[in-house]
């Protein structure tokens, strides 16, 4: 179930400045928040009381009474630690701070996961003739991960080396046999967009995994996986970790893996050939 915590950071992005300033008050410091009254968060974050309203009902809560309860409900109402916040003289202080924000970060993404849709999403990837994954800029690493991992447990994915234009042109040479997984931190990739209904015209069926559920990429796919993130660099925006992508793919890979033994033997045979190039 995703939290209100989740909830925040996911939207944070897409917010009014005024929302974004007292998003950053109630990530800095969850628990501070609950033992306030509206007119003290309000002060802290240097808006009106009517603003803390109103970004209670943009979260789609009935007020700020109800914003109190869903926060005390977060287990160890965990904070969020900016960049800009982290420990600058201390370094064993500020690797505690960036290790507790990517231990939330994994653990998000995976308590987060609807299993009727991870169980969609593994059906298509086995049944698929051809997997191709796209993404773009600081997030085609992940990508490049799971071409590497699917292909090693036997499934036939590819991926563009990061160029959409290219994506595009190989999802024109595929079919409804065939499948798509995006991989976008914001999901609002016009490029990867563009690239999603050039599949779907050709058949294929469409995963995406972005941080937002509201992203353009997230509706437009047929199935999509929500990532955490807890890292931010400014105080009104977050910076995207590939933390939490790179776990979402990790955990589909190791679910194949357990749905089929001779996914293992796949790996054996794999390492086998390229032990030569082990020292």
């Amino acid at each position: 179930m995703t939290t209100i915590i989740d909830k925040i950071y996911s939207e944070l992005p897409a917010m009014s400045q005024s929302d974004q300033k007292i998003a950053q008050k109630v990530l800095d410091d969850p628990e501070k928040i609950v033992n306030s009254t509206i007119s003290e968060l309000a002060k802290i974050a240097a808006v009106s009381g009517a603003s803390v309203t109103r970004f209670c009902h943009n979260l789609g809560l009935t007020g700020f009474h109800d914003l109190k309860i869903q926060l005390a409900q977060v287990s160890g109402n965990e904070k969020s630690h900016s960049l800009q916040k982290i420990a600058k003289d201390d370094l064993q202080t500020a690797l505690k701070q960036i290790g507790d924000n990517k231990v939330a970060e994994v653990e998000a993404t995976l308590n987060n996961v609807d299993s009727q849709v991870l169980k969609k999403v593994l059906d298509l990837l086995t049944s698929s003739r051809i997997v191709q994954v796209s993404a773009e800029g600081d997030t085609y690493p992940v990508a490049e991960d799971a071409v590497y991992k699917f292909n090693q447990i036997g499934i036939f994915t590819m991926a563009s080396g990061g160029n959409v234009e290219t994506a595009i042109a190989q999802s024109m040479n595929l079919t409804n046999q065939d499948c798509l997984l995006v991989i976008s931190n914001s999901g609002e990739s016009a490029a990867l967009l563009k690239q999603i209904k050039v599949a779907k015209q050709y058949g294929l069926k469409v995963m995406a995994i972005t941080n937002r559920a509201d992203s353009p990429i997230a509706l437009e796919a047929d199935y999509h996986l929500q990532t955490a993130v807890r890292q931010t660099v400014l105080q009104t925006q977050y910076y995207f970790s590939r933390v939490s992508a790179f776990t979402m793919i990790e955990a589909i890979f190791l679910l194949l893996i357990s749905q089929d033994d001779e996914r293992i033997e796949h790996i054996k045979k794999h390492e086998e050939i390229i032990s030569n190039q082990k020292i």
